[in-house]
């Protein structure tokens, strides 16, 4: 399932960098008023009206594509309990640390921050 998700991610990535050089590439509503003027694009690729069409249609397609990996990557997300996880290092819990004799036997060894009992022998009469 991680591979699905990660395949996923990418496409999402990929249809929203196209999304957004489709957006930069298309002209502004006030390119319109100078091809009127005399600088239109008819000697263009596309024509005078293709790009207008093609670049709006393929920035839907991308619009679309993007929306619907970001639906599926909240599904999945969501979703994500009954699904059984991978055995990787990072879900696997760390193993216990081995705690010495004598932290044991302080009580303050279990006390964050606190200073170190300093235990003397009793001396001898």
């Amino acid at each position: 399932m991680q591979v699905m998700m990660t395949l996923v991610q990418v496409l999402q990535l990929l249809s929203a960098l196209c999304m957004i050089g489709l957006v930069l590439v298309q002209h502004g509503k006030g390119a319109d008023m100078g091809a009127s003027f005399g600088s239109g694009a008819s000697g263009s690729l596309f024509g005078a009206t293709g790009s207008a069409n093609f670049l709006s249609r393929s920035t839907a397609v991308c619009a679309t594509l993007f929306f619907v990996c970001t639906l599926t990557l909240a599904y999945m997300a969501s979703h994500r309990d009954a699904i059984p996880a991978s055995d990787s290092l990072i879900d696997r819990s760390a193993p216990a640390a081995a705690v010495a004799p004598s932290a044991v036997a302080s009580g303050a060894a279990a006390i964050p921050g606190a200073a170190p009992a300093v235990v003397t022998p009793a001396a001898s009469k």
